[in-house]
């Protein structure tokens, strides 16, 4: 009987750390992204403490990068632009239509403006913020752009 009851009881400790897991597991965070234009930055805070402040390229002379506050619509790991003669976009988070924030090669210019409209991040970068967005769910995830 005794075993019988010890046995009851760690099933039903069990049952509580496996639900206590998953309600801790299904808590997500708020991500904010905020595009600064006029400075060229890009600063991330989760559940509003600053977590990350990084260079950018938006958007040259005669491509605008979109102004607003917008949610991920894709994510992709590996990305090549149709449009743009295949042009690598590595942890490409789309925003808005054909616009995305991603990984870019070109790090000489981050800082200035340099891009077809997209926001451009150093790849380390750009895979950080990928993670931080798939681990916290788009959903929860505003992206913020100004001039």
């Amino acid at each position: 009987m005794a075993g019988s009851l010890v046995r009851r009881i760690g099933r039903v400790m069990f049952g509580a750390c496996v639900l206590a897991g998953l309600a801790a597991t299904s808590a997500r965070a708020d991500v904010r992204v905020q595009i600064d234009k006029s400075s060229q930055r890009m600063a991330v805070s989760v559940d509003g403490s600053p977590r990350y402040d990084w260079p950018v390229s938006t958007g040259r002379s005669g491509y605008g990068t979109p102004n607003g506050t917008f949610h991920p619509q894709a994510m992709m790991r590996r990305y090549f632009s149709r449009k743009y003669y295949n042009s690598p976009m590595p942890h490409a988070i789309f925003f808005y239509y054909g616009f995305a924030i991603h990984g870019t090669t070109d790090i000489s210019r981050l800082g200035g403006p340099a891009s077809h409209g997209c926001v451009r991040l150093h790849p380390a970068h750009a895979a950080t913020l990928f993670a931080l967005v798939s681990r916290e769910g788009p959903r929860n995830t505003t992206i913020q752009i100004t001039n």
